[in-house]
This record gives C-alpha cells, sequence and structure tokens, in this order.
C-alpha cells in the first residue's frame, strides 16, 4: 500500500520510503543487489557494516546491516560507496548528502570510529569491513540522519542597536577586523567536533558544545556587532561554556582543519574579564 509510505525530502536526505512493502520490492532489491554485487572472490569488493534504524517503524531495533561494493565500479570515497548501495542495493537506506565537496557538512557520520564526512573520506583497507553509524549521542532521525538544535539558540546573527535600512546601507568593518573572523566562518555546522567531545556527549542538554562555542566567538568578535555583553551574559551558567575541559577532541576531529578549542579558550577569557573585545578600527555604516 503506497499510501502509506512517506518519503523523506532529497534536500535532507536520499528521497527515500520509510517504509517498503515487502511483496513489492523484494524481487527487486534481489535483481538490483545481484547486479552491484561483484563475485565473492573479486578482490574489488569491499563490506561495509551500516547502522540501520526506523524509529517510527514498531518493533525495529538497532542493527548494522552488511552490503558488499564492487570497488572497480565505485568512486573513491565512502559517500560514493553509499550512493551505489543506495542507488542499486537498497534504495531504504537513508543518509545526508549535497555538496560531496567537503562544504555543507551534510554526509558528517562516523567511519570506523572517527567522526567525519562521507565525502571526503576515502575507502581504504578494502580487504576489511568498514562500520559506519551516525554522530554519537545524538537523536537519529533515521539510519544514518541525526538531528541537532543548539545552533538556533545562539542567535547567528549580525545584531546591531541602531536602526539600519536594510539593502540601502553598509556595515563598515576594517581589513584587519575583517581577518579575525579567518578560521571561525569557515565552519560548516557538520557537528563532527561536539559529537567528539565526551562533555558534550553527558550534557548536550545544557552544554552548547564546540560548534555552537566557535560560532558564538565567531560573533562576538565581529566589530559589526552590538550584542557582545549579551551573548557574553548567557555563558555565565556552569553548563553551557564551563562544560569544556580542554580535551581537545574537537579540535582534532574537525574536517576543515579549524580550532574551536581555541575559540572557546577566548570566549572564557572574555566572559571572566580576563581579555575584552577590541574597539573597532571602522564603526557606522555607509
Amino acid at each position: 500500500n503506497l499510501s502509506k509510505n512517506v518519503w523523506i525530502p532529497r534536500c535532507f536526505c536520499e528521497g527515500v520510503l520509510a517504509e517498503v512493502s515487502p511483496s513489492g520490492f523484494s524481487a527487486c532489491f534481489q535483481l538490483r543487489h545481484a547486479a552491484a554485487a561483484a563475485p565473492a572472490g573479486n578482490k574489488g569488493v569491499k563490506k561495509f557494516e551500516i547502522y540501520r534504524w526506523n524509529p517510527e517503524k514498531k518493533g525495529d531495533k538497532p542493527r548494522l546491516q552488511t552490503y558488499e561494493v564492487d570497488l572497480n565500479a565505485c568512486g573513491p570515497m565512502v559517500l560514493d560507496a553509499l550512493i551505489k548501495i543506495k542507488n542499486e542495493v537498497d534504495p531504504t537506506l537513508t543518509f545526508r548528502r549535497s555538496c560531496r565537496e567537503g562544504i555543507c557538512g551534510s554526509c558528517a557520520m562516523n567511519i570506523d570510529g572517527r567522526n567525519t564526512l562521507a565525502c571526503i573520506c576515502k575507502i581504504d583497507n578494502p580487504g576489511q569491513s568498514t562500520k559506519i553509524y551516525p554522530l554519537p549521542h545524538m537523536y537519529v532521525v533515521k539510519d544514518l540522519v541525526p538531528v541537532s538544535g543548539q545552533y538556533k539558540s545562539i542567535q547567528p546573527w549580525l545584531q546591531k542597536k541602531t536602526e539600519v535600512k536594510l539593502g540601502e546601507q553598509q556595515h563598515l568593518q576594517s581589513i584587519e577586523d575583517r581577518k579575525k573572523l579567518d578560521g571561525l566562518y569557515e565552519c560548516i555546522l557538520c557537528a563532527c567536533c561536539s559529537t567528539s567531545c565526551p562533555s558534550y556527549w553527558w550534557n548536550s542538554d545544557r552544554y552548547l558544545g564546540p560548534a555552537a562555542l566557535m560560532q558564538v566567538y565567531r560573533w562576538v568578535i565581529d566589530s559589526r556587532d552590538d550584542n557582545t555583553q549579551e551573548r557574553l551574559k548567557r555563558l555565565e551558567d556552569p553548563f553551557s561554556m564551563y562544560r569544556c575541559h580542554t580535551i581537545m577532541n574537537c579540535t582534532k576531529t574537525c574536517p576543515k582543519s579549524l580550532n574551536p578549542g581555541r575559540a572557546i579558550g577566548e570566549l572564557k577569557k572574555l566572559v571572566s574579564g580576563i581579555s575584552q573585545k577590541p574597539k573597532p578600527d571602522l564603526s557606522g555604516v555607509a
């Protein structure tokens, strides 16, 4: 009964039926699997053990499902293998992807124990299976699709205390002040850093995590933003920022080679009053 099937939007996931009728697709799956999988003795065959779970399906339990992929007919990245599995073997497999260039952060997942982006993670060790899980310690929508909500809470937009005519005026900023944002604005919000942080694992309901905190610092240090003190005030409680114990897993795992740990350290100095936000070289609008 296709009327009961639920489609997940393609912009977030892979446009997949949430529930598939066995009678309607079983034969098709077997045919596709035979075409996609190479002979057992082929050295180009690699096994992928992928986390599967649909929380909306009654009785479904988390499990690892094994797929075989012929690497001779597959691209070099883990995302290529996932797309091949989805297109040729099992269309119910659900994951996020978009740019395929390490820019959007959509395909973040845990691959062989390491948080990374599937689109820039090369397939290695053909003779060994690769285990793929969703990012750890997050709510799972389905299979490899997690959900996170901390980013909205930090109000990640430019805040001014004076009225500005939108579309008619621009905020002035010197070249030197602009350079202070380098290493911050490049964050793609993939959440690899936050989900590698033990403090975030145990306090994700109150600790903002490295990804969100680095963006707090990005707006705090922006010479055009007027709400610096208000932003810092929201971090004074024991959990929002101070759960960070400088473990530095966040910096080690960042696929963009950014340094969330350093940004959090700078935030702590600003909140405690050890340092102050520099006055802008330029101010006003033009």
